[in-house]
C-alpha cells in the first residue's frame, strides 16, 4: 500500500504552500487529503486504478491529476518545483516538533538555516536565543525536538506496519504451497512502533513459497534470499523477513521470533531449571536432545509448566510469574468494546455527516457511539461549537436516532482546557451534553507543576467525564507533555474521573504503561478513536491493543458495558 506515501507527499506539500504564504483554504486542502489516505481501508493504488479518486473526500479533480501522477511515475514534478522556490530542507525541518512553517522561515532569514544540521548547531552555538520573538526557552525546545527526532529513528506507526502485513499475510494466505502464516515480531506484540514485519509460514515447498514472495507488486529491492529465508524492503521503505518451517517447530519458531527477547530469556532460563532446553527448534530434553514440544506455542508453554501468554503482555513485566501459579488476567478482548467514545463530524473538523458516521459504526458491530465534535468559545482553531450549534446538533442527533435503529448516538462535546485549567465552555452548556471530554491542546511545554494543575482542575469539574489523549503526545512527531502522573490517577480516581486510550496511531495515549498504573489504581478508562472521518473508525482494535498491553480487563474499559451501564460509570 501506498497510502502512507502519498499522505506524506501531500503534508510535505502542505507545508511548502504556507512557507510560501499561499492561501489557507488550499494548504488545508492538502492536510485534510492526506489524513483521509492515510486511513483509508483501501489501497491507494487500487482506488486509483478504478478511476475511483475523486470518490475520496477532499480529493477533487487536481489533486487526483496529482495522485495519479505520482502513484504512475513514482514522482510529483509540481512537488519538485515546490522544492526549488522553497530554500530549506521543510521534509527535514518540518520533522521537528513545534518548528512550523513561519519559524523556520525566521530561522533561514536570520541564520541562514536551510537543514537539520544547520538547525542543531545554530541551537548549540546558542545563537536563536538572540532572535526576536523565539529565545532561550524556544532554542532549549529545539534542541529536545531534535533530540527526539533523533531517537524515533526511521520506525514506522502500528496501524501503518499492521496495514502493509495483513495485505502481505492476505496475499500469501491464498498462495496454494502456503499452509500456516502468521504475524510475529513486536507487531505482533502491538508495540506502538515497528521496524520491520516477520513473517512466519508452513509450507512444503519453500523454495516455490520464498520466490513468490520476493516476486511480490510491493517488493522494491530483494536484501537476501535462501533456501527458507528471505528479506526483502519494501515499496512503503519497511522491510520485511520470511521464515518458511516445517510443521512440527512452527509453534517454538513463533513464540521465538515474537519475543519480547527478554520475555524468551526468562522462559529458556525455566527450561534449564526443569532439564529441558529451549529455542526456535523446540522444547527438548536436555539429555537425549529428544523434541518434546514446538508444533504449538501453547503446548511449549505447558511443557514449561506454564499457561498460554498472549503476545501483547510478553514483556517480561510479571506474566511468566503469574502464568506459572494460574492467575494471568483475562485480557480485555478484541470483540468486547460495544462503544466509540471519541469522534468528529462535520459540525467541527471532521469529514463525514453524523448519520456517515452512525452507519460506519453499526457495521463495525458497535452499539452506540458518542459524537464530541468540539465545543468552546474561544479555541476556534477546530471550528469548535457554541452553545447555538450545539442545540442545532442536538436537534440533528435525535433525528439520526429516530432513522437509525441497532445503535444510539450520544451527543458529546470535546472542551479545550485552558491555560489556567478552566474550560472553554460555560457549565450549564456542558452540564447538557451527555458527556464531556476535556482536553489539553496547547502550552505542551509548560512545567509539569502547571500542566497538573491543569490537568486536576478540568478534573475538578463536575461536568467532566473523560481527559481526552491524556498526555498530548504524537508518535515520532510530539513528546508527551511532562506530568506527575501519579498525582493524576489519585486524582482522577477521587473525582471519578476517567482516563481515555486514544485509538488514534498517531496518539496511542495514554500509552501501556499508564493503562498498567491504572488498573492497579482502579481508575477507569476509555477507548475512543478520535475519528475525523469513517475510514479511522476501525482503528479502536489499536486502542484495544494498547489496553491489552497495560494488562486491562473487559472490567476496566467503561465501553465494553451496555449504553445504560456505561453512562452509570461517568459523573
Amino acid at each position: 500500500m501506498k497510502n502512507h506515501e502519498v499522505a506524506e507527499l501531500l503534508r510535505n506539500i502542505a507545508q511548502l504552500l504556507e512557507i510560501k504564504n499561499e492561501l489557507i483554504f488550499r494548504i488545508r486542502a492538502y492536510e485534510k487529503a492526506a489524513l483521509v489516505i492515510e486511513n483509508l481501508d483501501e489501497d491507494i493504488e487500487d482506488v486509483w486504478k478504478q478511476g475511483k479518486l475523486e470518490d475520496i473526500p477532499g480529493v477533487g479533480e487536481a489533486l487526483t491529476k496529482k495522485i495519479s501522477e505520482f502513484l504512475e511515475t513514482g514522482k510529483l514534478e509540481y512537488y519538485e518545483k515546490l522544492k526549488k522556490q522553497v530554500p530549506v530542507n521543510m521534509e527535514e525541518l518540518g520533522k521537528v516538533a513545534g518548528l512550523g512553517p513561519k519559524t523556520i522561515m525566521k530561522l533561514y532569514k536570520e541564520l541562514n538555516v536551510k537543514n537539520l544540521k544547520d538547525l542543531e548547531k545554530a541551537a548549540k552555538q546558542k545563537k536563536i536565543e538572540n532572535i526576536e520573538g523565539l529565545g532561550e526557552t524556544v532554542e532549549e525546545n529545539i534542541l529536545k525536538s531534535i533530540e527526539f527526532a533523533k531517537s524515533t529513528g526511521n520506525r514506522f506507526l502500528l496501524g501503518t506496519a499492521l496495514d502493509i502485513a495483513e495485505d502481505i499475510k492476505d496475499i500469501l494466505k491464498k498462495f496454494k504451497e502456503v499452509n500456516n502464516v502468521e504475524i510475529g515480531g513486536s507487531l505482533r506484540r502491538r508495540k506502538e512502533t515497528i521496524g520491520d514485519i516477520d513473517i512466519l509460514i508452513t509450507s512444503k515447498n519453500p523454495a516455490k513459497v520464498i520466490d513468490f514472495f520476493t516476486k511480490m507488486d510491493d517488493v522494491e529491492d530483494v536484501l537476501a534470499k535462501g533456501p527458507t529465508k528471505s528479506s526483502v524492503r519494501l515499496k512503503e521503505g519497511l522491510q520485511a523477513d520470511l521464515r518458511v518451517l516445517p510443521e512440527k517447530i512452527y509453534g517454538a519458531a513463533l513464540l521465538y521470533f515474537t519475543g519480547s527477547k527478554q520475555h524468551n530469556i526468562v522462559l529458556r532460563k525455566i527450561a534449564i531449571k526443569k532439564r529441558m532446553k529451549l529455542s526456535e527448534y523446540g522444547v527438548f530434553n536436555k539429555k537425549t536432545n529428544k523434541l518434546l514440544a514446538g508444533k504449538t506455542e501453547e503446548e511449549c508453554y505447558k511443557k514449561l509448566g506454564l499457561r498460554y501468554i498472549e503476545p501483547e503482555i510478553r514483556e517480561d513485566g510479571g506474566e511468566i510469574e503469574l502464568a506459572m501459579k494460574n492467575k494471568l488476567p483475562k485480557l480485555i478482548g478484541y470483540n468486547d468494546l460495544k462503544g466509540d467514545l471519541q469522534m468528529h463530524t462535520k459540525y467541527s473538523d471532521g469529514n463525514n455527516t453524523i448519520m456517515e458516521m452512525a452507519l460506519a459504526s453499526k457495521k463495525l458491530g458497535h452499539e452506540y457511539i458518542c459524537i464530541t465534535d468540539h465545543v468552546g468559545e474561544t479555541f476556534k482553531i477546530t471550528n469548535s461549537l457554541n452553545e447555538k450549534r450545539i442545540k442545532k446538533q442536538r436537534i440533528e442527533i435525535n433525528m439520526v436516532n429516530k432513522k437509525l435503529k441497532g445503535i444510539v448516538i450520544l451527543q458529546g462535546g470535546e472542551v479545550n482546557i485552558r491555560d489556567n485549567g478552566s474550560l472553554d465552555l460555560k457549565d450549564n452548556v456542558l452540564k447538557e451534553l451527555d458527556i464531556v471530554l476535556a482536553a489539553i491542546h496547547s502550552g505542551f511545554k509548560n512545567p509539569k507543576e502547571k500542566i497538573n494543575k491543569r490537568i486536576i482542575r478540568a478534573m475538578e469539574n463536575p461536568n467532566v467525564d473523560i481527559i481526552a489523549h491524556p498526555s498530548g503526545r504524537l508518535i515520532n512527531q510530539r513528546p508527551a507533555i511532562e506530568w506527575d502522573f501519579d498525582e493524576i490517577l489519585e486524582k482522577a480516581r477521587q473525582t471519578k474521573t476517567v482516563l481515555e486510550v486514544n485509538a488514534s496511531q498517531e496518539r496511542l495515549d495514554l500509552k501501556d504503561v499508564h493503562v498498567s498504573a491504572a488498573v492497579k489504581a482502579k481508575v477507569k478508562l476509555s477507548i475512543g478513536t478520535d475519528s475525523h472521518e469513517t475510514d479511522q473508525l476501525r482503528n479502536y482494535k489499536l486502542g484495544i491493543a494498547t489496553a491489552r498491553r497495560g494488562w486491562a480487563a473487559k472490567k476496566d474499559v467503561i465501553n465494553t458495558y451496555s449504553v445504560k451501564d456505561m453512562l452509570k460509570l461517568l459523573k
